[in-house]
């Protein structure tokens, strides 16, 4: 992208065996979220990509454009090329220098982060956010860095010149504190999902947790 933005408070993350877990598919979940206000959604697909699911991926994408929202990709800067969607990347995968070289100037760009080494690195590099995590305990990753805690959070925020991502054990009950650390995004995995992932109550969560949001404004 190349240029200031405003990324929207909620950063929903849709990670695929997640959804599984509790009876949730791809397409009706991004149905409901984007109902319920959304304006970026995450596809996170740590497995094969078959082509029933790139199929749902790109209703997924297609879905997010007629409402407002911005379609990223996690991991993959091939299939978000194909979806014309914006790409996360990590640490182990392609080189954010790379990756934009790829996806172009227009579509947006992410990089995680877990420590000042990383952070440092990650300012020199063409992206238009970096996320840093895990903020808080999390069980969405097998085998997750050091948690970041707000105190580090908020230094390590203070030294980077663009929208920061706050990532990692995320919830409805610590999600101002993770705001008052500075992050102008919160991604949110595991408690984004109901324990019924139907259309309904996942519309309702998200709609809850706009509400949380705007508590701070």
């Amino acid at each position: 992208m190349n240029s200031p933005f405003v990324l929207p408070r909620l950063y929903p993350i849709l990670d695929t065996a997640a959804l599984e877990r509790r009876g949730g598919g791809l397409l009706s979940a991004a149905r409901a979220l984007l109902a319920g206000g959304a304006k970026i959604l995450q596809i996170r697909h740590k497995a094969h990509w078959s082509r029933g699911l790139f199929a749902e991926a790109e209703a997924t994408a297609r879905l997010c454009r007629e409402h407002g929202a911005i379609p990223m990709v996690n991991d993959r800067a091939d299939i978000a090329m194909l979806l014309d969607a914006g790409l996360h990347v990590g640490q182990d995968d392609l080189p954010a220098a790379d990756a934009r070289k790829l996806i172009g100037g227009h579509r947006l760009l992410g990089l995680s982060t877990h420590n000042a080494d990383q952070i440092a690195e990650a300012v020199m590099q063409p992206v238009d956010y970096i996320a840093i995590g895990p903020l808080f305990a999390t069980a969405s990753k097998e085998n997750p860095d050091p948690v970041v805690g707000t105190e580090r959070f908020r230094e390590w925020r203070g030294k980077i010149g663009m929208p920061v991502v706050a990532i990692g054990g995320i919830t409805r009950r610590n999600a101002l504190e993770a705001l008052d650390a500075g992050a102008d995004s919160l991604a949110v995995i595991g408690d984004l999902l109901p324990d019924e992932c139907c259309e309904s109550k996942l519309r309702e969560r998200v709609e809850e947790w706009h509400r949380v949001l705007n508590r701070q404004i």
